[in-house]
């Protein structure tokens, strides 16, 4: 698997981050831990990985209660 700049893979990673935080404050959830997982920048295949993190039940109700409204799918 051919190398990639570490760059722009990462200034995507971190846009993501971004925008997935700010579409889950707009539902009054927050992922403490949400972050870019910055071992994955370890292999240089052209992903990072988003880490998610650990969160406590109420946390975890509200991401269901968001996942299986009704909706478009992308």
């Amino acid at each position: 698997m051919p190398l990639t700049p570490v760059e722009p893979v990462r200034d995507e990673a971190q846009e993501i981050v971004q925008q997935l935080k700010a579409a889950l404050a707009a539902h009054g959830i927050v992922l403490p831990s949400l972050n870019v997982d910055l071992p994955s920048f370890a292999h240089l295949t052209g992903e990072a990985l988003i880490e998610l993190g650990r969160v406590n039940q109420e946390t975890a109700r509200a991401l269901i209660a968001l996942a299986t409204r009704e909706g478009p799918r992308t």
